[in-house]
């Protein structure tokens, strides 16, 4: 018996087709220019807003529109006016007290010592 032979051949796939240029490619370079300066323009109005807005956030100047805010912050300020006045007399109070703990004491003191 005589060994078969087989033939093995190439298969070859057809080169695809090259994709179509992108429409900018094929733009004169002056439309081009005047395309990217549009749509840039167009961006920059859109988005000055809300820059504008994140600015003031970050200023605090948000505050100042809205009086029911500032309503609420002057009372907030009267009120720690209020606190630090109140806290200066308790220091004073606890000075006199501990004046008055020192005169008791020495007091106490002199009335043990024999005389």
């Amino acid at each position: 018996m005589m060994p078969s032979l087989l033939l093995q051949t190439e298969v070859i796939a057809p080169i695809p087709p090259l994709p179509p240029l992108p429409p900018w490619a094929m733009m004169n370079p002056a439309a081009m220019t005047l395309t990217a300066s549009i749509f840039l323009a167009v961006v920059f109005m859109l988005t000055l807003p809300l820059v504008k807005a994140i600015a003031r956030r970050i200023e605090g100047k948000h505050l100042a529109t809205d009086p029911a805010l500032m309503a609420e912050l002057e009372d907030l300020r009267s009120r720690m006016a209020d606190l630090e006045q109140q806290q200066g007399r308790v220091h004073e109070l606890e000075e006199r007290i501990d004046f008055t703990e020192r005169l008791l004491a020495q007091q106490r003191e002199q009335s043990r010592l024999p005389h």
